[in-house]
Order: C-alpha cells, then structure tokens, then sequence
C-alpha cells in the first residue's frame, strides 16, 4: 500500500526565505560592523572597532610643484576582532579612488573623517585581511583643539607629516588611535632633487625619469600619530652609535645646519645616556629631522626619528629622544594618558641636567613648587591623569606636574629603587600599550611596602595644589 505523506504546516515566505539565506551563510557567520571610533576619552571617533592591524605598506608620490598632490595606495594587514560585515578605517579628506579586500572590489562610502568598507564576503573572528585603498588629491593640514596644526604641513620645498593625536589619517588610511600599533614600509617617490625621509631604515633609493623612491621600513610597532614623512632638501649625515653600532640617520635642512651643528653632535652622547638610564635603546635605529622654524610650530617625537623646528636646545633634544621610550615603545592605551608620555619625557631633561652640572632634580621641584606659576600660570588647573578636555592634553600639568608625581615617586623609593623602577617600566610595555592604572599597579608591586596613596590621590589625580609633604 501506498505511504502516507504528512501534511507540513505553511511556512510564511519571509521565514522561509531567512532560512535560505542562513543556510546559504558559509558557516553560519552573522558578522556586524566594526565600530566608528573606540570611545577614546577625548578623540571619540578616533580608531576604529572590529579590528586589529599588524602591517601598513605605503607607496605614496608627491609632487610639490604640482599642486601639492598626493596619490597613495595603502595595503593594510589586519585582523578581525569579531566577525565582520564592514569596517571603518579613518580619512579625512583626500579622494579615495577605489578599495579592495583580500583582492575583491570593496563597496566603500565616506561620511566626515570615517571610509566605511563593505568587503565581498564576511569577515571571520580572527580572520587575518588585507584591504588596499587607492586615493589621491591634496592632503590637508587640520587644526588640532588646542590651536596646533597637524596633518600634512607645507614646507617652503615640499612638505612635513605630523599626526600627533591624529594628524595621519590626513595622508593615509588606517585605524589611528595609538592603542593600535603596527609596523611599516612605505615607499615615496618625489621630484629628484628632493630627499623624502620617514621612520625606520632607509631600505632603498632609486631614480627614473626625473623623480626618486625612497624606500623605509619601520620593524617594531608604531602607533599611527608616530609616523612621519618629510619631502624636502636636505643635509643628510649617517653614522653609528655605541659598541652597539646603532644606526642613525640625521637629515637637516640646509638653512638650519650651521646652527644645528653643534647640539646634534651630542646626539651619540644622548642616546648612551639614556640608555644608562632608562635600559636598553627600544629600535633599530635612530636620527633626526630638522626642518626650517616657520615649517612647523612644535617639536614632535616621531619613531626613532624626531622632529625639530630648527635647531633644538639640549634640554628638547634629550626630551624627544626619552620619547623613544616613553610614548613610542610603552605608548598611551588612550590620549587620557598623555602624561605617562609627558611626564617622563620632561622629567628626562631633570635628569640630564642633574647629571650635567645643572640643578638636580630635587631643586627644579621646589622651585617650581614655590615659584612655578610665574612661568607656568596654569600649573595646577587640573591633575596630570585627568586633562580638563582634548584641548589641554598638551598643557603644562601633564608636563609638568606629571615630572612632578615621578619625583614624589623617587622621594618615596629611593634613587637606587627608582633607576630599576623607571627601566623596568619601560622593559615591561616595550613595544605596547599601557595606561595610568597599568603605571600605578606597576609601581605598587614593585614597592609593595611604600605607601603611594597621597601621591596618586594628590599629585596624579587630586585638584589643586597639593600639600608638599
């Protein structure tokens, strides 16, 4: 006899056809968007959620004469953090000319500062991509809160990128909050006659119909706002450091070599000082660049190169160069911990100048406890740990009030306890991220028997000026 056939009850079309495209899903995969920013405290939109980068390749020309124009192709190698329907990577302004992920046209759209990426196929938790965006146009210089200026600067021959806090994302695309490191290579052609340096390693220069490629690559990890490119005329000098024989490449605008001259001779006792001091150099090579004063207005810690508004002091070389440590290797989880930068970097001029013939630290403490606010009026408008806004990340209490709390550190530990202390921050965050709670539980297990309570209620997080005590 026949078999019965069941009656199946009718499925609604709209169910009927989720479940096909579930099934159709490879692996059942409901990815989401990445995030647009990372809720950083004072740059919300900064960085980008969903992923993390390992690899930045750059291959940029410039052009100077010719109405300033950039063209770029950026391949950036990530991995997802989550599973993935689409993702952000930060660009403000130049024209994005086409995306690809893993080799497959992306659909992309802009809104403000964010390049949304929609990839062809969905991307999986840990999955490792690479996205390539092709752009060009005229890179822009943005105006920072505080008034600076950033971004992609003019030059009276070419050109200067500075990201600090976010500055990069005007000349390349890419996930720029300093919580997300990578390495680089970027490759640069310009006009020949010019010389374009950046961070890292020269890896190679060559010349074909009238324009050059310089080729750099930058080894260990690098928050984005670190990154730097300067397209100009230039004094270059090579040489090596220490028994290590630790490169460096020194470039120099001609106009600023004669009153360069002699402070940049220093830069090999430098570096050996604060490698007795703080540990062991974090990079694979060191250097500086020196532009025309009128080229920028500040002077900035670019990895393993910084960069000077002319011919810098002493005491600014020695603070750029601490950078290296503080800031570049052991970098801000976010830009709330400026004075975990600051702070040391300032405190390393102290220090120099103690062990130079200058007053000890101990003496630039108490004349800024008693007389600081002649120079620096705003000295105790706010704790180092706790800037009032994004305008004030770069005031005077990260700087100096934050040299401060390490000097109270000092006071509590000792001089001995406080040399270990200080290199063995830096050796424990080498090449990572770190923050204000990451420093204070640091420093208490370090000493458990000291009591730093008043300094991190009063000088670290406390309003106004504390009792010295």
């Amino acid at each position: 006899m026949p078999r019965s056939v069941p009656v199946v009850p009718a499925v609604p079309a709209v169910l009927l056809a989720l479940a096909l495209t579930l099934t159709a899903c490879d692996g059942g995969v409901h990815g989401t968007p990445g995030g647009s920013g990372v809720r950083d405290p004072y740059f919300p939109k900064a960085g980008n959620g969903g992923y993390d980068v390992g690899h930045y390749d750059l291959k940029l020309a410039y052009d100077p004469a010719r109405g300033h124009r950039l063209t770029g192709t950026a391949t950036i190698t990530a991995r997802a953090t989550k599973d993935l329907t689409a993702f952000d990577l930060d660009l403000k302004g130049l024209q994005v000319d086409g995306v690809t992920v893993e080799g497959r046209g992306a659909r992309w759209n802009r809104a403000g500062q964010e390049l949304t990426v929609r990839p062809h196929d969905d991307l999986r938790d840990h999955e490792t991509f690479r996205v390539t965006v092709r752009y060009s146009g005229t890179p822009q210089t943005l105006t920072d809160p505080d008034g600076s200026h950033e971004g992609w600067l003019r030059t009276a021959d070419g050109a200067l990128a500075l990201g600090e806090p976010v500055g990069s994302m005007a000349w390349f695309p890419g996930n720029h909050h300093p919580s997300d490191k990578a390495t680089y290579d970027l490759a640069i052609t310009v006009p020949q006659g010019l010389q374009a340096v950046s961070n890292g390693e020269l890896r190679g220069e060559s010349s074909s119909k009238g324009r050059t490629t310089f080729r750099w690559h930058g080894a260990e990890p690098m928050a984005s706002y670190l990154a730097t490119v300067a397209v100009g005329r230039y004094d270059i000098s090579r040489s090596t450091i220490g028994t290590d024989r630790l490169p460096a490449y020194v470039a120099v605008d001609p106009d600023r070599a004669k009153a360069s001259r002699t402070v940049l001779a220093k830069l090999p006792e430098i570096i050996e000082w604060e490698e007795h001091t703080f540990g062991p150099y974090p990079f694979s090579s060191t250097g500086v660049i020196v532009d025309r004063p009128q080229d920028a207005e500040y002077a900035l810690e670019t990895q393993t190169r910084p960069v000077f508004p002319g011919a810098p002091d002493t005491a600014t070389l020695v603070h750029e160069l601490a950078h290296q440590w503080y800031g570049d290797s052991v970098t801000p989880r976010t830009w709330r911990d400026m004075w975990l930068n600051e702070g040391f970097a300032t405190y390393a001029e102290w220090l120099w100048a103690e062990d130079h013939g200058g007053d000890s630290a101990q003496q630039t403490f108490d004349a800024l406890y008693d007389y600081g606010e002649d120079d620096h009026p705003h000295l105790w408008s706010f704790p180092p740990a706790k800037p009032s806004s994004a305008a004030h990340i770069s005031d005077d209490p990260v700087y100096v009030r934050g040299a401060m709390v390490l000097h109270k550190i000092r006071q509590k530990v000792g001089d001995a306890a406080f040399r270990t202390l200080i290199q063995g921050w830096a050796a424990a965050h080498r090449h990572g991220n770190a923050d204000t709670a990451d420093f204070t539980a640091y420093v208490e297990k370090q000493a458990p028997d000291a009591d730093f309570g008043t300094i991190w209620e009063e000088w670290l997080y406390g309003e106004g000026k504390p009792e010295n005590r």
